[in-house]
């Protein structure tokens, strides 16, 4: 969780504009609840009389209001109204606490009045008449006042309230008032309102699912960039460290995880504390009293979520460890599938993939079924707290302590709350395997390479080269190993000739030539070039200076001319002259597009020999200072092979050229022979010296050439 926050902090702008949108947006919803609360309470109830103060009011009325207040209260009843000429007195424009306030003086004597009216059945100027004449007193004025109160006992402040407004509807109706016009105006007035925060309310969610969405897809580009970078910087120890399959999981799973998440962060979760609490805030004005309901509602949220965390997230982090291993398995078998079925493994493969399948599965519906039970929980829980406050919320309607539109929007605010900490728990389920995800995303990022730039490189232009490679007593053991793989290697690769490393399966041949552009590092010894350790060199630089052609022909999706030209900087004329070298350009010639001819993905539409050529040229056409064969000519023919060493060594006349091979047919004219035995260096001469003085060189020449191919070499026969 903290690092998908930390990849959100790197938006600090969007982010911040999101909040500010969802501020927005969670202010109106909040607003609604009570608009709604206002057109059943003040509309249908009261007849669209907001407040138990008329706005205008007849003479006889006001002063009939003044008998029953202070003289204090009176004076400012009086003040709060301007007469016009007709004898009607208006409403000043007061802001709502004053309103407040003057509703609170005017309720109960509006009551007393209306009540004593009904019962005396005289208007007000008649009571007011026969108390300027003395037939009434003020003493039994002040009698019929408290035998009033008495009689309503202790009504509630809405109950007062809602008396005092049937008083005001008495004398609109008294003035004229169409009170079904008045009624409609205050309900049209209202749902325009509503409307109008309804349309701000969606315009700001539009503008969060945006910003939320580039925000998230700008994390994933990101996260997908710098783990990119990283391991294109790993050598073949990290590599072999995270394992190809994990790595593709964490550059493409992981990360579409943590970007699914933070769109779900920015647009749920940030908004789930907003809305509750404001919500809190608007129930607390709602004075139902029922804020204890929405204790035992969080309070049951929280213990549901926190138990089912505990139970899933050693699952979630197991999941991610299962996602590997069926991506490894599915990738061995696609690739391997020539090989299994001429070994007729199908059945084998078939078992393996469905062990790994069915793990995954199992931990899938382990954690799907425990958080499946989230949901009817939840659902429980908001039905069983709305039965609650509707159950509580009755009894209070009914002692008058409450309105219907007070319960509602109380039972909407709740909801509210509910549904923020709702929005936290659906998103709890996605959030350990997000942080699963995270984690491993950073382990690839955090790693750091174990081959580096020293920090003053010895670069010089590729000009200044001449591409002298020396091993000076070289020792490599790879990571983890036992024992070294080679041993105390010592050889010199002079520009201009070309040395040959050969030897049985497995002693070191490919270890020593994959030193040279490090792809590993040495363990003892050093390796130069021009006298220079390479380990004191830029790897760029190094590279630069060298044309690799692996055991493995490895061809990239494009045409042939990109892929001859991977290199860069490439021109048509040099792409076509390393075909030709490469003995490429005429099955190049005899496709339709020529070299613009199309190469699939891993080059699956050539052969493996025009992909091995191809793979010469591309080493070719990049004119390094030094090339690497590891047994790059395998798969070529006799003819092949002598006609395309033959213009090989006209290119190449003034570099290092150094071959590892299988065949001895491939290095018979070379320069210098070196021969492996167990890691380390048993001969090391041309043809004729070895067969005169190296016993493995000689094994190896007789098991693969005749005596008379022997004789015509020069070679001896033992």
């Amino acid at each position: 969780m903290g690092k998908i926050i930390k990849y959100l902090g790197e938006h600090k702008a969007s982010v911040f504009a999101i909040f500010l949108l969802l501020v927005v947006q969670a202010f109106c919803d909040l607003s609604l609840p009570q608009y709604m609360s206002d057109i059943v309470d003040i509309g249908i109830q009261q007849s669209g009389i907001e407040y138990a103060v008329p706005q205008k009011i007849r003479k006889e009325t006001l002063e009939g209001l003044c008998l029953f207040l202070s003289e204090r209260d009176a004076s400012k009843l009086q003040e709060s109204y301007q007469e016009q000429d007709n004898g009607i007195f208006v409403l000043n424009n007061l802001d709502k606490h004053k309103m407040e306030a003057l509703e609170e003086i005017l309720g109960m004597p509006m009551v007393v009045m209306s009540v004593m009216t009904e019962e005396t059945g005289m208007e007000i100027s008649e009571l007011r008449t026969l108390l300027d004449s003395g037939q009434i007193t003020g003493e039994s004025m002040q009698q019929a006042k408290e035998a009033v109160q008495a009689k309503m006992g202790d009504g509630s402040e809405s109950m007062v309230s809602q008396r005092a407004r049937l008083m005001v509807r008495k004398e609109y109706e008294a003035l004229g008032y169409d009170m079904v016009d008045y009624q409609n105006r205050y309900m049209m007035r209202t749902g325009g309102k509503m409307l109008a925060i309804s349309i701000i309310m969606m315009l700001a969610s539009i503008l969060v699912g945006f910003f939320a969405s580039r925000t998230s897809a700008k994390i994933g580009m990101t996260l997908r960039g710098r783990v990119f970078q990283k391991v294109v910087q790993f050598s073949s120890n990290e590599i072999e460290q995270f394992s190809t399959a994990s790595l593709i999981t964490r550059s493409t799973n992981d990360i579409q995880q943590v970007q699914m998440v933070s769109v779900i962060l920015l647009r749920m979760v940030l908004y789930a504390p907003i809305i509750g609490i404001g919500g809190v805030i608007k129930v607390s004005g709602t004075k139902t009293g029922m804020g204890w309901i929405i204790g035992i509602a969080v309070g049951s949220i929280i213990l549901l979520v926190g138990g089912l965390m505990a139970v899933t997230m050693p699952k979630f982090k197991k999941m991610q460890t299962l996602v590997d291993r069926l991506n490894l398995v599915s990738r061995e078998i696609l690739t391997g599938i020539p090989v299994i079925r001429a070994f007729s493994r199908e059945k084998f493969e078939e078992e393996r993939f469905a062990d790994a399948n069915r793990n995954l599965m199992k931990t899938q519906l382990f954690t799907s079924r425990v958080m499946s039970m989230m949901m009817p929980a939840m659902m429980l829980i908001m039905n069983c707290i709305t039965v609650m406050i509707v159950w509580f919320g009755a009894k209070g309607v009914d002692l008058g302590n409450l309105q219907v539109g007070d319960m509602m929007a109380f039972i909407t605010y709740t909801m509210q709350i509910v549904m923020a900490f709702l929005m936290i728990t659906m998103v709890s389920v996605m959030l350990p395997r997000a942080g699963v995800a995270a984690e491993r995303i950073e382990e690839v990022i955090r790693t750091d390479g174990t081959i580096l730039d020293p920090k003053e490189p010895m670069d010089d232009s590729k000009a200044n080269w001449h591409g002298e490679v020396v091993f000076e007593d070289v020792s490599f053991r790879y990571p983890g190993a036992d024992e070294d793989a080679v041993s105390h290697i010592s050889f010199r690769a002079k520009p201009g000739q070309t040395t040959a490393i050969i030897g049985s399966t497995g002693c070191g041949k490919s270890t020593v030539l994959n030193l040279i552009p490090r792809f590993y590092d040495v363990t003892e010894g050093r390796i130069t070039m021009d006298g220079v350790d390479i380990r004191m060199m830029s790897q760029r630089n190094l590279r630069d200076l060298i044309g690799y052609v692996p055991q493995k022909g490895v061809l990239f999706s494009g045409t042939i001319a990109s892929n001859i030209g991977f290199a860069g900087g490439v021109t048509q004329e040099q792409v076509e002259e390393a075909a030709r070298i490469a003995q490429a350009q005429e099955f190049i010639l005899d496709k339709e597009e020529q070299f613009d001819s199309p190469i699939a993905q891993g080059g699956t539409n050539v052969s493996g020999g025009q992909k091995q050529r191809l793979s010469i040229a591309r080493a070719i056409a990049k004119d390094p200072k030094v090339y690497l064969f590891d047994d790059s000519f395998s798969a070529l023919d006799y003819k092949t092979d002598v006609t395309l060493r033959k213009a090989l060594g006209e290119k190449t006349k003034d570099a290092s050229v150094i071959i590892v091979a299988q065949r001895i047919s491939t290095i018979l004219h070379a320069d210098q022979i070196i021969v492996l035995e167990d890691g380390t260096v048993s001969g090391m001469g041309t043809h004729q010296e070895l067969m005169e003085s190296c016993e493995t060189y000689q094994e190896i020449a007789r098991s693969q050439l005749s005596e008379q191919e022997l004789a015509n070499q020069g070679g001896v026969s033992r």
